[in-house]
């Protein structure tokens, strides 16, 4: 039963959410929500602000030293996948500010107490399984096309790239190929993380549910994804020092989309 608890959620009924439609206009809007959560506490970053400086620095090094720099444009990318994860403090922060509650980050970091901690453990796992595959193809994409061999500094990557058809040809195909996980993600988890916050009602529904906002809004949900894609993108540029703004902006605005997105009456399960 608890198996099944994780998949379908706490209720003896599995009720679905509704689905309403948005517009463009209401992406910018969750984007000035997600702004303004990040000012109303902006000390709750601080944390980030070190973070992810750091990671860029060792990411550097490390691609540098190990001649790994193939992977620096996969890994940029993979903040794609595995954003809703690290958003996961960022969605109960503006859950609380909703509903005029005082928020510290030890409370922010009671996500992990949730009752819903198990779907979102699958889902969290899911994302890390996309997120592995992602690299491994990416990287039997560059191999395919220009060798085992990658090059030793970034110029001579960056050369490599675009100074060569192959290279040019690899830029080309690992943007489709990235598109395409980066579509699997936003269909199945644009919105399932908040929703089992809000409500325990397993990981199959939230996958469900958000695979649904998708389809029922698919032009300003693929809006949606290409803007998460650019921010996360520019963020990452400067050593990764631009996603501790990007990703709690982001983050926070995903919650208020989620509240656009699904009907609230439509969540209180059968007993």
């Amino acid at each position: 039963m608890a198996n099944f608890h994780i998949l379908t959620g706490a209720g003896t009924k599995l009720d679905l959410p509704v689905i309403r439609t948005i517009t463009i206009a209401d992406l910018f809007d969750a984007l000035r929500a997600g702004a303004s959560d990040f000012w109303a506490k902006p000390s709750h970053y601080l944390l980030l602000a070190v973070i992810y400086p750091i990671v860029g620095v060792v990411l550097t090094v490390w691609m540098s030293g190990f001649h790994t720099w193939p992977l620096l444009y996969p890994l940029i990318g993979g903040f794609a996948l595995i954003g809703p994860i690290a958003a996961l403090p960022l969605y109960e922060v503006s859950r609380r500010l909703e509903i005029g509650e005082e928020i510290s980050w030890g409370e922010a970091m009671s996500v992990l107490r949730s009752p819903a901690i198990g779907a979102i453990a699958v889902l969290g796992l899911m994302l890390f399984v996309l997120f592995t595959l992602w690299l491994t193809a990416a990287q039997g994409l560059y191999e395919a096309l220009l060798g085992a061999s990658p090059p030793r500094t970034f110029d001579a990557f960056l050369a490599q790239i675009m100074g060569e058809p192959a290279g040019r040809t690899l830029l080309v195909a690992g943007t489709l190929l990235g598109a395409g996980f980066a579509l699997v993600t936003l269909c199945t988890t644009v919105i399932a993380f908040p929703l089992l916050l809000d409500r325990d009602v397993g990981a199959y529904v939230a996958m469900e549910t958000s695979f649904r906002a998708v389809l029922h809004n698919p032009v300003p949900m693929l809006a949606w994804g290409v803007m998460v894609g650019a921010g996360l993108f520019l963020g990452s540029l400067p050593i990764f020092v631009g996603l501790a703004l990007v990703i709690p902006i982001f983050g926070h605005a995903t919650w208020h989309l989620y509240r656009k997105l699904v009907d609230s009456a439509s969540l209180i399960r059968g007993a």
